[in-house]
């Protein structure tokens, strides 16, 4: 084996995994806006269940006994529901907006997260109940026998603004709704300063004369996000990023589902010590119940206003309320970005919300690596450069054994190019003087491989890192890379990288090369250099790094050698 077939085999592998993407991207089934949604009423062959009032209202638990002569009031077969007013909550964090027709969540905007980084006034709204952007943070209580406010009930707030002010930790958002039969519910927000985590209770006050029992239910409800092409697919993360339902279980762990299966795969499942979420690339909102609770986990797709939403939500265990007695229904609400680094913290299994596919054993261990790193040099192109310095000290050996079996190919190339002119076009009698040649050298053809080989699932697990960790969205590194989640702008790290290409070919034999080969190894360095163009300038600097100390320890081995042939010929 010549020493191309390493670089041949990268370039096939990097272009092999890209067509992939794009043919998952292009050809790969997709949700319809007009994609049909089973029907809230169950048919006469379905298991006997709980009818629904509304398609995106859950019916209660099927344990919520009736209470004889009470009618079902908030349940019954709502209206469509009107916006009611809207109350704004600034924290240092956040900007949010409760609508009280429902006390619903349905605006978010993530004060650190500019859309452009060239303007911070614009912040990333992850939720919106705006028709095309539609994602909103619902919950509401159900009840078999009782009233009970779902997600489209009036409330009324105690006033229209909130504020974290300078001193405060916390912020609490109140919201009433009564009933004439003397229930109450007051549903609360508690904002954390510096936290997207945000806490609610439902307090329900029984003043009536008999007992109330039902359930809470918490749900996500939204329209897939839109996705605008901002150019070539490879700097076009959006496009690959999954975006859909996902859910947690201790025994089953993290499951997601795309919004093209909703109809198809829904879930419907029980799970004590779960959550409930709904992602997108670098962001995602996520209901969070009480640890221990057992909840009953569904997903379903919904009409409204024409068009298909898609919901996954959980309900509670029913809950028994006393007359003269106040209880309360508990759950958090996650609404920002995927810090890996703190999810699990706030939950198991949230970090993998972060999804690498089936590199993340690669990434995630690369991820703390990075961040910690940061830590150290408090910037992530530093930390990426000492991150290649930690993988090459890590894989020394390997290519110290792959350059020195290229150094002793490179002197042998003027005899290996003698048995190509005796043998002429008879392959089969030169490869096996080629490799007679090899054993009586103690050469290994196949010792320039390895490292090649063990360094792509690097560079594929590196490349998921950068286009899915939030923490380097929008990175600065130096000088004229001011994101190293975007292209080089100025396209000088893949010519650099280009160079450090040609340099290696240079320094490499290349014995047995037919004039095809010898062509196809002149211009791949111009074609690398286009395609790692689109690629992110953090992997670029990654991979330009990694090519010039490969570079240099080659050089010091290849001078080496030849100094020691210097020396036995003196």
């Amino acid at each position: 084996m010549t020493n191309t077939r390493p670089f041949l085999f990268f370039a096939l592998c990097v272009i092999g995994f890209f067509l992939w993407q794009a043919w998952q991207q292009d050809y790969a089934s997709k949700a319809l806006p007009g994609a049909p949604v089973p029907s809230a009423t169950p048919v006469a062959s379905a298991p006997s269940a709980a009818p629904t009032s509304s398609a995106d209202v859950p019916a209660a638990a099927a344990s919520a006994p009736a209470t004889p002569g009470t009618a079902v009031a908030a349940n019954a077969a709502p209206a469509a529901a009107q916006p009611g007013q809207r109350i704004t909550i600034d924290t240092d964090v956040l900007h949010a907006v409760i609508d009280t027709q429902g006390g619903n969540l349905v605006e978010a905007d993530l004060l650190a997260y500019p859309v452009d980084p060239k303007d911070r006034s614009k912040p990333v709204r992850l939720l919106s109940d705006a028709r095309n952007q539609f994602f909103v943070a619902q919950s509401g209580l159900v009840s078999n026998g009782s009233a009970a406010p779902d997600h489209k009930a009036p409330f009324t707030a105690e006033q229209t603004s909130y504020t974290l002010a300078s001193g405060m930790d916390t912020l609490e958002v109140p919201l009433t709704w009564r009933d004439g039969s003397g229930l109450s519910v007051r549903k609360v927000y508690v904002f954390n300063r510096g936290s997207y985590l945000i806490d609610t209770r439902q307090e329900i006050t029984n003043a009536s004369q008999a007992p109330w029992t039902g359930n809470e239910y918490r749900q996500l409800q939204r329209v897939p996000p839109i996705i605008e092409s901002k150019g070539f697919a490879f700097s076009d993360p959006e496009r690959f990023a999954f975006a859909g339902a996902a859910w947690y279980s201790p025994k089953d762990k993290f499951q997601k589902l795309a919004f093209d299966k909703f109809a198809t795969s829904p879930l419907h499942q029980d799970i004590a010590g779960g959550w409930v979420a709904m992602l997108q690339h670098y962001f995602f909102a996520a209901w969070i119940p009480p640890p221990g609770e057992t909840d009953s986990y569904t997903t379903e797709p919904v009409k409204a206003d024409g068009e298909t939403r898609y919901l996954v939500r959980s309900l509670s265990p029913s809950l028994s309320v006393a007359p003269s007695e106040t209880k309360a229904f508990n759950a958090r609400l996650y609404v920002g970005p995927k810090l890996q680094s703190t999810l699990d913290q706030i939950a198991p299994g949230l970090s993998l919300t972060v999804d690498y596919g089936i590199l993340t054993f690669i990434a995630s261990p690369m991820h703390w690596v990075l961040v910690e790193l940061h830590t150290l040099v408090r910037n992530w192109g530093l930390a990426i450069i000492l991150l290649v310095l930690l993988i090459k000290l890590a894989l020394f050996k390997l290519s110290e054994a792959q350059f020195r079996s290229m150094a002793k190919m490179k002197r042998l190339q003027p005899r290996l190019e003698a048995l190509k002119e005796r043998y002429g076009d008879d392959k089969q009698k030169y490869n096996a003087a080629m490799m007679e040649l090899y054993q009586k050298e103690k050469i290994n053809p196949l010792g320039g491989c390895l490292p090649m080989v063990v360094q792509i699932p690097v560079f594929f697990a590196l490349y998921w890192v950068l286009l899915e960790s939030v923490e380097l969205r929008q990175a600065p590194f130096f000088g004229w890379i001011q994101n190293l989640s975007a292209p080089d702008p100025y396209f000088v790290l893949p010519v650099l990288n280009a160079l450090a290409t040609l340099a290696s070919q240079w320094l490499s034999p290349n014995p047995g090369m037919d004039p095809t080969q010898a062509k196809i190894m002149k211009t791949m360095p111009l074609a690398m250099a286009v395609m790692f163009a689109f690629f992110p300038a953090g992997l670029v600097l990654y991979w330009t790094v990694n090519g010039a100390l490969s570079l240099l320890q080659q050089w010091v081995i290849t001078q080496r050698l030849q100094n020691a042939d210097n020396k036995a010929r003196t």
